[in-house]
């Protein structure tokens, strides 16, 4: 982290008692101020009743190079109850710089399609993506409009977002990436955890948590 069915009714329970036992030690392996925290000031969450779980990261940290293949997969079992929003931290000059790389991705409609490959580009091919233009030949390489890119990165409204998203990651006490962040109530990470994986795993106690009014 830089400083996140073909049984029988009766075998088929017994098949998930072991598994349901496990879930129960795990989840009663996770203490909130060890594996999670609290939030003291709890932040605001989009309206439309669905639990928020937001990932921090930034491109230039390996470890969430490592953790993006994990939290996609995670993402993907999620019920519909879930939404994941991805957040760009801005602890620094650069880290605001790539915070607008991903709204401008965002706002050229790319960012699903390019985000891998930005990591790709940074922690694989050890390229430099620090300055608007050798952000702007790299969008064009992968076949986007690098003209609409430069206008989106420098737009009012993708500064806006940037600064936005330092905000809501100053509210949630962010202090290193990657960090996962839970319905504007609770904080967990790698560091936190353990892991990136278990962090994930904390991640869906809290959910269920949430889930049930915690």
């Amino acid at each position: 982290m830089i400083h996140r069915r073909h049984l029988t009714l009766g075998a088929a329970a017994a098949a998930l008692l072991p598994a349901a036992g496990a879930a129960l030690a795990q989840a009663a392996a996770f203490v909130e101020g060890r594996d999670f925290v609290r939030l003291a000031t709890p932040v605001a969450t989009p309206p439309g009743g669905r639990i928020d779980v937001l990932e921090f990261f930034w491109y230039g940290c390996p470890h969430c190079n490592t953790f993006l293949p994990l939290v996609d997969a995670w993402k993907a079992r999620q019920p519909a109850d879930v939404a994941l929003r991805r957040i760009p931290v801005g602890f620094s000059a650069l880290h605001e710089t790539h915070a607008r790389m991903f709204y401008a991705l965002e706002a050229i409609g790319e960012v699903e399609r390019l985000h891998r490959r930005v990591f790709a580009a940074i922690h694989v091919q050890r390229r430099r993506l620090d300055r608007e233009a050798d952000m702007a030949a790299f969008v064009s390489e992968q076949g986007a409009d690098a003209a609409r890119f430069t206008e989106a990165f420098r737009s009012f409204a993708v500064v806006t977002r940037a600064r936005q998203a330092r905000a809501l990651a100053d509210a949630y006490k962010v202090d290193g990436t990657p960090s996962i962040g839970v319905h504007g109530r609770y904080f967990t990470s790698g560091s936190l955890a353990g892991s990136h994986e278990r962090s994930l795993q904390v991640a869906g106690f809290l959910v269920d948590r949430i889930r049930r009014g915690g």
